[in-house]
């Protein structure tokens, strides 16, 4: 399968991931330089447990935040989440951020109208995807959500306008982004119990499957909505 439709695809993805490889190098040494209790989990833990409980729930507000107005990757704060409280303290936190944000981003579709969602969301995404959850239904929707690197934070605005029911829009969140948040929170955890050969490979696999996905969006719009009759659920 041809991952880049053109040469400068393919150039603006190679320069994406350097930027970002770049980015994640500068932080590395800012964070050692001047916080280096960072790199000691059991440490770091300690830390945040002076705040008790609002330590977590820091974590589900940045998270329902990122769904809203998406100022930085979800990926990346169920990462931060999986290092600092464990796989599944972490799963938790970060699933219920993403849930709470995704029921928000839904309702205020569902109150405020198509024009709130024209003003809140790139034309290029609108155009690209309205009415695709009408097209596709529940099955297409819940696959769509499953893979990485598809823009599923426009789709929770994008539902609201349709006649789905604020629990069945939850329930297909749920299932659906539960198994790439489980990897990368997963991943936190290896890093901080020091497995980082096994954390790489998990996020390895996350940002193939993201760049992958972010590629080939309109490929596997057109094909869901050519599937979903034929879906066997």
């Amino acid at each position: 399968m041809q991952i880049f439709s053109s040469r400068a695809d393919r150039w603006r993805g190679l320069v994406g991931l350097a930027l970002l490889l770049v980015a994640f190098g500068a932080l590395y040494l800012l964070l050692r330089r001047y916080a280096p209790f960072v790199f000691d989990a059991a440490e770091l833990r300690v830390w945040i447990a002076q705040f008790g409980v609002f330590a977590p729930l820091v974590f589900v507000l940045i998270q329902a935040t990122q769904v809203v107005v998406a100022p930085i990757p979800g990926q990346i704060v169920a990462l931060v989440s999986g290092y600092l409280f464990g796989s599944v303290l972490g799963t938790v936190y970060s699933l219920t951020g993403v849930l709470i944000g995704s029921a928000i981003a839904f309702s205020l579709a569902k109150r405020f109208g198509r024009s709130f969602v024209e003003d809140i969301l790139h034309e290029d995404v609108i155009e690209r995807f309205d009415g695709f959850v009408e097209r596709v239904g529940i099955p297409g929707l819940l696959v769509f959500v499953l893979i990485p690197g598809l823009p599923d934070d426009a789709i929770c605005f994008l539902s609201g306008l349709t006649t789905l029911r604020l629990r069945t829009f939850i329930a297909i969140i749920s299932v659906g982004r539960l198994p790439a948040y489980v990897l990368t929170v997963y991943a936190g955890g290896e890093f901080a119990d020091g497995q980082i050969g096994t954390g790489l490979l998990l996020i390895g696999i996350i940002i193939t499957a993201s760049v992958v996905g972010y590629f080939k969006q309109d490929a596997i719009r057109e094909l869901l909505q050519r599937a979903e009759p034929r879906l066997p659920f």
